[in-house]
This record gives structure tokens, sequence and C-alpha cells, in this order.
């Protein structure tokens, strides 16, 4: 069924706003899935801060050139497309997909859009393989703590063997005493 003007204009406003507000734009394939899937994936996704839509194609190429965003390679285009927008962390959107698709193999990630760069497909699939943030702050925090840890342990050990040394010094002066 065709798009009236005014359904069309619509869409490219909600493209727009979404382009604008999101931290990362992922493209995915999902030829011969079903729509108990897709809904699935949008359900996780919209508990991650992020969004699936899959807008015509026309669309969404006018809409990243009204916000001045590169327009990823044909080869991210071909056949039916959706489009993850990621609000808060950039990642999320990626890595659900990514997670998804391998439940689902129907679904796979053909490109996106980060920091104003496209990316091909092998840098959308590594995009999504990066630790999220809670990930990466508790892999920093432990490369904080474990030389914190082993200098207060070789203070401690020194600090032991002078305590122990001092008693077993004071038993042999009560013993020749």
């Amino acid at each position: 069924m065709a798009l009236t003007r005014s359904q069309k204009a619509d869409q490219l406003k909600k493209i727009n706003e979404n382009l604008k507000k999101a931290a990362s734009v992922m493209f995915a394939q999902y030829r011969g899935s079903t729509v108990q899937s897709i809904s699935d994936l949008r359900k996780k996704l919209k508990n991650a801060e992020a969004e699936l839509h899959i807008p015509k194609k026309t669309l969404l190429k006018r809409a990243l050139e009204e916000q001045k965003l590169p327009f990823p390679q044909d080869k991210a285009f071909e056949g039916p497309i959706a489009t993850i927008f990621s609000y808060g962390d950039p990642l999320t959107g990626a890595q659900i997909t990514l997670k998804f698709g391998k439940e689902h193999p129907e679904i796979f990630l053909t490109g996106g859009i980060f920091e104003k760069q496209t990316l091909s497909s092998q840098q959308a699939v590594s995009f999504a393989m990066i630790p999220g943030r809670n990930a990466l702050l508790t892999i920093f925090a432990g490369m904080v703590r474990s030389p914190l840890l082993q200098f207060a342990g070789s203070l401690r050990n020194p600090l032991q063997s002078f305590v122990r040394g001092t008693a077993e010094l004071a038993k042999q002066k009560k013993v020749t005493m």
C-alpha cells in the first residue's frame, strides 16, 4: 500500500528526530524472519533505550542527507533493512541485535553510523562485540584495585615479619634471663 505525502512527511520527521537523539544507528537485514521474532527484538531493544524501525529506504536516505550524516555502502542497504537507534549507550542496539541474531540467523547487522562515520558489516559486528560501559568500568576498577592490593600486601608482609621477629626476640630474652 502506497503512502500519502502527509504520511511520508510524518515518517521523515520521525526519522529525523530519531537520528538527532540517537548515539548510534545500526542497520540490520531481517529477510525471512517472522513478525514474532521482530516483535521480540523490538521488546528487548526498548528495554535497553533503543528502538527498531523499518522505514522506507528512500525516506531514510533523505533523512540522512538532511542530518548531514554519511550514507552507508549499498551493501548495507540490500534487501529489507531495519534501523536500530540507540539512545543511551551507543553499543546497546548493536549488542542486542548481534546476540539476538545468534538465535535468529536471518537477522544480522549490515552496517551502521557512529560519530558521523559509516560502519561496514564487519565493523558493525566488531562494534557490537565491544564490552558495554558497565563491563568496561568493572574492568577498569579491577585494574586500579590490583596494584593497590599488591602494594598493601607487600607492606603487610614485612610488618608481620617484624612483629613475629620481635615476639621471638622477647621470648628468647625471657628464656635467657
